[in-house]
């Protein structure tokens, strides 16, 4: 094993060595000084004692690096070796060993072995007990050192560390008197609470007693005897413990309380130094939907600037100032002790950011505004250059130091900046360890409200974005504030805007309307205030995460526009990241609830700057604009192609994509343009750029497809003209398209290539010409037999939709070889190709019935019996797949056993097969599955009794099916398999086929309990198919009397006698409410179901029961006087009484 692993070694190698100097002269110097050391033995005399202070010296002052070729186990074993020289008596020789623990395994980057760690421990944690407390301050880093990543191998000692007594518990108190052995002690439990992946973590009890302390650390005041930079340390340290325990530990925060007292200290911690700014915070945040109260004292040196600004401002002073602001307030300097600290959170290591000294263009009318619009909280003036900014305020008395005293100043603002830092970075982390709804409950705690008139902005992220300093804590602040808005559409879902409410109340809706503006104001004053390209990017992030989560189809419009606006100039920023993040935003912008009227105006406008590169004005969707992007040319550059980089190509494909979904109507003016930018998309080298100009065609193909669908709103005249479409198309199999699916080398792409060949119109695809149709086919059954799952998959469902292609469907050959790909893909190890390639069966099947309608008969006679016998089996194994396979699978079923004609149903080899495709169905409508599942067994089962050719009178099954359908029909929760298992049950058309007198009664009996249970539901999503549900039961129930038998009608008076007010009252509904859609194919009109009840009523008069029969008599009776009320409360405008008797 191991004696020990290097940290830096881990994530990205080693460093480069020196050039010219091997590893091994590089280690020399350490290697000599080791074996001078290990050669030495226990002495407590002076010059024994002179010789080891030598000896830690030189190795202290050596000269190391990573990679320099000082072996991990080398480490590990020298500092074994000094704790045996150091006895415990010696202070200053167990101070100098500390700070030489401390200092290797610091520089060098290890991580002790267990093995080692277990003595190195012991020593000094028994240094802290018996050496002089002087000292304790240095045995700390060291011991800090030694538990760094190495938690997990701790447990030995940590109850001597963490218990009620421990030592860290007693250096980390409050009581402690010196504040750097607190920040130590702090520091030591923050490393300890760090984890490796792959180990185990700290225990659950002494995490809690971790993260308490952590806690108290951050609620505590600072001490009068600690400096400003230790109490910044101190912070550090805590948050970035409790960050550990959160990221590594997993720890869950599941107690209001405990999370409240996280969250308020965090957004204390937040604010730790700002400039002009002292925030009083309660010690636990509760979850409320209400604005929290902020209690700050209001700030005089700012009030008293303010009212003395004028408007009349010198530029050339303030931009004096600007500039000392920037030098002063946003550098960052390293902290000079050393300390080994815990890593970062991913992601926040991640925002290196630069300086600021970069300045981004503004949009027209806020260039003389770099910073300043951050000021007015309350007012919207972007474009004002007298507005005072609240940065130049905090940063008037500067020059009121010497120097030595504004190098101090600039080390502690520096040092408060990395508070703000790590309780940013702490709470993303408390964002991924809660739930949302958990966490939205504290929305108003961290996100801005509109301010009401005369009152102050609240304090929030956003006024940390705004007038933070630190360009690098404003990135933090952003992605912390992203982290919050990710995922919020279903809240911010609630938010109404569209009407002025004058109430005594403000509704919970208008709050978060008015949330949802201010973040937009805020966010667009940040964008034109910042200077930082970096910052800048996570500005336009942000906003972008803000666009797709905001319900703008319930807010008044503009909101959109100002962010359309503002960020135009950004997509020619000289920085290529906020150019893609513009593009992202606008990718946004077009994708949020398309189509937005105010969006359709905006890409209707003309545009003569930004998204243009000419001067004159031209439509922003004109294809230039988008050309350029894509395909990477500069139509503007007179010396040949100029390519625009990568990343920035691929959002402006994106962005053609959401254009193409979601706007079309205006998109399809540049149809053959995008099939330009398509195929030189598709013909360049790169994977990714003809991966997404696969993606784009095929949006195009499937809006084209919405276009021409029966229920489409497009009117005809402003559909895209077919033969306009089979051009496209031509164009695209006659590019590059053909050789994107040969791409074996990157099935990705052919998977894509295959959805966008599956998005070809029907009506356009009969018009290409025939060697294209042939290539289409032909490549997409080649491609079903690719060993890529993601190949087969796609290929699958293409197959599904070119079977039903009308000029495809009634090709038996075409159909065979469609039927032998999708039952061989059904065979398939992977779960998604199996479940595509059941959907493709199903669709199959479905063309099997629409052939099975046409007048020529020959589809039926050609197409084989032996391949209908495979498909039955596979659809019957299939069936009893995982669910997303088996809700195809039994629609299949249903299908084929419709489709069976008598010729096949006599032969003896498909008897044992039908029996047991019904037993797949009459299981599958009673197993407790997803209710789609369910659904779809109810709707074979009604498929099967479409068929004529089986023997529902005499065969077995048929009493089998009518149980497992009265039982759903009268107890399944989901009220939508309780309207397809009634509808299936009134698909017979022969008495005979409901089987014997005690079948039908109990069918009968079924559908009457079903009817009185049509409301019993406890879950309230239910309710609103209540209605569907009676209408369906009611046509079943008429349908059963227009089929009555004599000796039926006992059981139907009987029930009636029972139940006669309720079942009338249904019916009556029923004959009411002839406007209800449903999806059951119940008639709509109420005349048509008037005469359903009259077809009844006349059906039960013809039944030749004996004379005088009761039975008759009172069905006869019951179904007049559900007519005859229903006629007086109609306008009396049915047919009398007399014409159903004759």
């Amino acid at each position: 094993m191991a004696a020990a692993q290097v940290v830096g070694s881990l994530p990205g190698g080693p460093p480069p060595e020196t050039p010219g100097e091997p590893p091994f002269e590089q280690g020399r110097g350490f290697r000599c000084l080791s074996a001078r050391l290990c050669a030495l033995r226990p002495d407590d005399s002076s010059s024994g004692r002179t010789e080891i202070h030598l000896l830690f010296d030189q190795l202290i002052s050596e000269t190391y690096s990573e990679g320099c070729g000082v072996a991990p186990e080398d480490v590990s074993t020298l500092l074994v070796q000094a704790c045996r020289l150091v006895p415990l008596n010696q202070n200053h020789l167990v101070s100098k060993l500390s700070q030489l623990i401390h200092h290797l395994l610091n520089t060098l980057q290890v991580i002790v072995d267990e093995q080692n760690l277990d003595f190195l421990l012991a020593y000094t944690i028994s240094a802290i007990q018996q050496c002089s407390s002087w000292t304790h301050m240095q045995i700390l880093q060291a011991l800090a050192a030694l538990v760094y990543c190495n938690g997990s191998k701790c447990q030995k000692y940590l109850p001597d560390l963490l218990g009620k007594s421990g030592l860290l518990m007693k250096l980390s108190d409050l009581a402690q008197s010196d504040p750097e052995v607190r920040r130590a002690a702090v520091h030591c439990m923050a490393n300890l609470c760090l984890s490796v992946p792959g180990q185990p973590y700290l225990e659950e009890p002494y995490q809690n007693i971790c993260f308490q302390v952590f806690l108290t650390t951050l609620q505590s005041p600072k001490s009068s005897d600690m400096d400003d930079i230790t109490f910044c340390m101190l912070l550090q340290n805590a948050l970035k413990g409790i960050q550990s325990l959160l990221n590594g530990g997993k720890m869950k925060l599941t107690q209001t309380d405990e999370l409240g007292a996280l969250l308020a200290v965090l957004k204390k911690s937040m604010f730790h130094g700002l400039p002009g700014l002292n925030i009083e915070m309660p010690t636990v945040l509760y979850p409320t939907p209400l604005p929290q109260y902020d209690g700050r004292p209001p700030i005089q040196p700012q009030q008293s600037e303010s009212s003395t600004s004028r408007p009349a401002v010198n530029k050339k002073k303030k931009s004096k100032v600007k500039a000392k602001k920037i030098q002063q307030g946003e550098e960052e300097e390293e902290e000079s002790s050393g300390e080994r600290e815990v890593a970062p959170v991913a992601g926040a290591g991640r925002l290196n950011l630069h300086r600021g000294d970069t300045q981004c263009p503004s949009p027209p009318g806020a260039q003389s505004l770099p910073l300043a619009a951050s000021g007015a909280a309350g007012e919207d003036r972007v474009s004002s250059p007298f507005s005072s900014s609240s940065w130049k305020r905090v940063s008037s008395s500067e020059s009121d130091y010497s120097d030595a005293e504004g190098g101090m100043q600039n080390k502690v603002r520096s040092y408060q900046a990395r508070v703000r830092q790590g309780a940013l970075a702490c709470f993303l982390s408390t964002i991924k360890s809660i739930e949302k709804r958990v966490l939205y409950g504290y929305w108003s705690a961290f996100v801005p409200d509109t301010p009401e008139l005369g009152s102050p902005q609240s304090v929030s992220l956003m006024t940390l974005t705004l007038k933070d300093p630190s360009p690098k804590t404003r990135a933090c602040a952003l992605q912390v504030l992203s982290a919050i808005l990710e995922g919020s559409k279903q809240f911010l879902s609630v938010a109404e805007d569209t009407s002025d409410h004058k109430r005594a109340f403000t509704p919970f809706s208008v709050m978060i309307a008015s949330s949802i503006k201010e973040l937009h104001r805020c966010l667009l004053l940040a964008l034109v205030a910042e200077s930082s390209s970096q910052t800048l990017t996570q500005i336009i992030k942000c906003l972008a995460n803000l666009v797709s989560n905001s319900p703008y189809n319930r807010l008044k419009l503009s909101l959109l526009t100002k962010v359309w606006n503002q960020i135009k100039p950004y997509i020619r920023h000289k920085d290529v990241n906020v150019r893609v993040s513009s593009l992202t935003l606008l990718g946004a912008i077009v994708s949020t609830h398309a189509p937005l009227p105010e969006v359709q105006l905006l890409l209707q406008q003309p545009c003569s700057s930004g998204l243009s590169g000419s001067s004159s004005a031209t439509p922003h969707l004109s294809p230039p604009e988008w050309e350029d992007s894509c395909s990477g040319s500069d139509a503007g550059s007179a010396g040949g192609s100029i390519y625009e980089p990568f990343p920035m190509r691929l959002e402006a494909l994106q962005v053609l994509a959401h254009l193409a979904r979601g706007y079309f109507s205006m998109t399809q003016v540049y149809l053959m343009e995008l099939g330009e930018v398509i195929c030189k998309c598709l013909g360049e080298a790169d994977p990714s750029i003809q991966l997404h100009g696969a993606k784009l065609l095929e949006e195009l193909g499937t809006s084209l497809i919405h276009q021409y669908k029966p229920d489409s709103s497009v009117a005809p005249d402003q559909r895209v003209p077919v033969p306009l479409v089979v051009t496209f198309w031509t164009a695209m199999l006659n590019g590059p398209l053909p050789r994107a699916l040969q791409n074996a080398e990157h099935p990705t792409l052919q998977a894509s290539a295959c959805d966008a060949l599956s998005s070809i119109l029907p009506e356009a695809f009969g018009s290409l010409p025939s060697d294209r149709q042939i290539l289409c086919i032909t490549m997409l059954l080649g491609l079903n037999d690719s060993k890529n799952r993601l190949v087969k998959a796609a290929t699958s469902r293409a197959l599904g939709v070119y079977v039903l292609f009308p000029c495809l469907r009634q090709d038996v050959i075409f159909v065979a070889d469609t039927a032998n790909a999708i039952l061989m893909s059904l065979q398939d190890k992977s779960p998604n190709v199996r479940a595509k390639a059941a959907w493709s069966l199903g669709n199959l099947t479905d063309t099997l019935i629409v052939n099975m309608e046409t007048p020529d008969p020959s589809f039926q006679e050609e197409f084989s019996g032996l391949l209908l016998l495979k498909m039955l089996q596979s659809a019957i194994d299939a069936s009893k797949d995982k669910d997303k396979v088996k809700s195809n699978a039994v629609r299949a079923l249903g299908n084929l056993l419709h489709f069976l004609q008598p010729s096949h149903i006599e032969k003896p080899r498909f008897a044992e097969i039908i029996e047991e495709a019904i037993q797949a169905l009459i299981s599958t409508v009673l197993i407790e599955a997803a209710m789609k599942v369910r659904w779809n067994a109810c709707y074979a089962m009604g498929n099967v009794f479409k068929n004529p050719a089986l023997p529902l009178e005499t065969a077995p099954w048929t009493s089998q099916a009518y149980d497992a359908l009265t039982s759903v029909v009268t107890s399944c929760k989901n009220f939508k398999v309780r309207i397809r298992s009634a509808a299936a049950l009134a698909v017979p058309r022969r008495r005979e086929h409901y089987g014997s007198v005690e079948q039908y009664a109990q069918i009968w009996d079924a559908l009457v309990t079903a009817l009185q249970k049509s409301e019993d539901t406890t879950d309230f999503l239910e309710f609103k198919y209540c209605a569907s549900l009676r209408t369906q039961i009611c046509q079943a129930l008429i349908h059963l009397l227009s089929l009555a038998s004599p000796s039926d009608l006992s059981c139907i008076r009987k029930t009636l006698e029972l139940h006669r007010d309720m079942v009338q009252s249904y019916i009556l509904q029923f004959l009411k409410s002839g406007t209800e859609r449903d999806d059951t194919g119940a008639p709509h009109h109420p005349q048509e179901r008037d005469q359903m009840v009259r077809t009844a009523l006349g059906h039960i008069n013809s039944v030749q029961a004996l004379a005088g029969d009761p039975a008759k008599r009172a069905i006869v009776a019951f179904l007049e006087d559900t007519l005859s009320i229903y006629s007086d409360s109609s306008g009396s405008q049915v047919a009398p009484l007399g014409l159903t008797h004759r």
